[in-house]
């Protein structure tokens, strides 16, 4: 455990009970959360890198346009 996580556990520690709790449960809610998004995403890259290298070949082709914001 880093010191900057263990000096949060002792702050915590002197919270009330209820507040403990309540910190704990968003801790952890967090945590789960973020794995999620890793999963989720973990695979995306490639295909966002893929997209990516499509859109400059189109545009080193001549084949976009600028973006007119006012016909938005």
């Amino acid at each position: 455990m880093t010191k900057l996580l263990e000096k949060a556990f002792e702050e915590a520690s002197k919270l009330s009970e209820l507040e403990q709790d309540v910190l704990a449960r968003w801790l952890i809610d967090e945590i789960i959360s973020e794995r999620k998004w890793e999963k989720a995403f973990a695979g995306s890259e490639d295909v966002l890198d893929k997209l990516a290298d499509e859109a400059l070949t189109e545009h080193a082709h001549g084949k976009t346009k600028p973006l007119d914001i006012k016909r938005l």
